[in-house]
């Protein structure tokens, strides 16, 4: 079991992670490799639909990271810390990020396929469910479920697609084929995925609605690969101290080291569950992935509504901020870039932000840019005291 250093305030001490998924930052220096040179996912949002209301994610230090306030041009500051991260795992996806913010470093990216997936896989897994499929492209999910939607609806056959990411998707109309039969399916198709085919995530995709005005609806489930080795969550969890989390950050860990979990869905629902954790959750870990400036803005190239999105959410944050005790830490960050403005859909190699926020601060800290974003965890295990090795360098006193 991992322990915690003991102290009679400690079960009452609290992480609060906040992550804002796609919330790039810059361009890291090897965007080049992965055609990504020029993202800056909010940089950008602000050059083309600024200013912004943003004042209390202002007062927290964002606009020095972007460097677009200062002492003279933004608010003024709380004490809180601010800087940058980048990563040390390769690529750009989902799943990676938040392993490596909650520690756990990979070496070798998860494998893609822009061109399509292999016969081998294909085969195996029309051989699972009993019949052909769609697509076997890498492509938009909106935009490859309004071009074969018809041709699922005559045969049946699930649209099997993938991204730059490195995800295994089905969709499937839900009058076709049940949510709960195609969340079967995705479960066959993450036993073929294994081995040097491990990919990141296997998503399940379900839709709705007639020819030309087809949803996706709120079905979605992802099934990733366990950790293949001890996260933060984990070590929070054995050392006998609460692990909440919210939404999808459940299917990225493979729900493991979590001891409650509430339902996620759009920012608004997510902020709501959010709520409810600060109010009912006295000790340990909280996380909360606010997914729609990633699948909603970044991956449709809207970036109007993701510049609204940030609004919504530093109003959102104003409450959050309220509810913090005495013995909290507020970390707000991202998994990486997903730039609305950029030619692709896809997720986009950038540093991320790193905010913490705690009342016992004393002090604003510039903490410029951090060489991996498992310095998250090194503060947080930190702050609760928990005894576990760490690949970051805390910056939490």
């Amino acid at each position: 079991m991992t322990s915690h250093i003991p102290g009679p305030d400690l079960p009452e001490k609290r992480v609060i992670i906040i992550v804002l998924d796609g919330a790039g930052v810059g361009a890291l220096p090897d965007a080049g490799l992965y055609g990504d040179d020029g993202a800056n996912t909010l940089g950008n949002v602000f050059k083309k639909h600024g200013p912004l209301e943003l004042k209390n994610l202002f007062s927290l230090g964002l606009g020095r990271i972007l460097q677009i306030t200062d002492d003279k041009t933004g608010p003024p500051l709380q004490a809180c810390y601010y800087g940058k991260m980048s990563p040390q795992s390769p690529g750009k996806d989902t799943t990676s990020g938040h392993w490596e913010l909650a520690g756990l470093i990979l070496k070798e990216p998860f494998p893609g396929y822009p061109d399509g997936f292999p016969d081998v896989i294909i085969e195996r897994f029309k051989k699972e469910i009993g019949r052909d499929v769609l697509g076997n492209i890498a492509a938009s999910g909106t935009e490859i479920i309004n071009k074969l939607g018809d041709d699922h609806l005559k045969t049946g056959y699930p649209i099997v697609y993938t991204s730059a990411d490195s995800v295994f998707q089905v969709a499937a109309h839900e009058s076709v084929v049940h949510p709960d039969l195609l969340y079967a399916w995705c479960r066959k198709a993450r036993e073929i995925l294994t081995g040097e085919h491990a990919v990141g995530r296997v998503i399940a995709r379900p839709f709705t609605g007639e020819s030309g005005s087809f949803m996706r609806t709120a079905g979605r489930r992802d099934f990733s690969l366990s950790p293949p080795g001890k996260t933060l969550l984990d070590h929070i969890s054995e050392a006998g101290l609460h692990v909440a989390v919210i939404g999808k950050v459940a299917d990225i860990f493979a729900h493991r080291g979590i001891t409650l979990h509430r339902p996620g869905g759009d920012n608004n629902a997510i902020a709501g569950e959010l709520h409810y954790l600060l109010d009912n959750v006295k000790g340990g870990l909280i996380w909360a992935t606010f997914g729609d400036f990633d699948t909603v803005y970044g991956h449709r190239n809207d970036s109007k509504g993701f510049a609204l999105a940030l609004e919504d959410f530093d109003y959102y944050l104003a409450a959050f901020l309220k509810k913090l005790q005495k013995t909290d830490l507020l970390f707000i960050t991202a998994d990486h870039g997903c730039d609305p403005t950029f030619p692709t859909t896809d997720h986009t190699r950038e540093y991320v932000p790193i905010i913490a926020r705690s009342s016992s601060m004393r002090r604003n800290v510039d903490l410029g840019v951090r060489t991996t974003y498992a310095d998250l965890t090194a503060g947080a295990s930190r702050w609760l005291g928990i005894n576990m090795p760490v690949s970051g360098n805390s910056f939490i006193d």
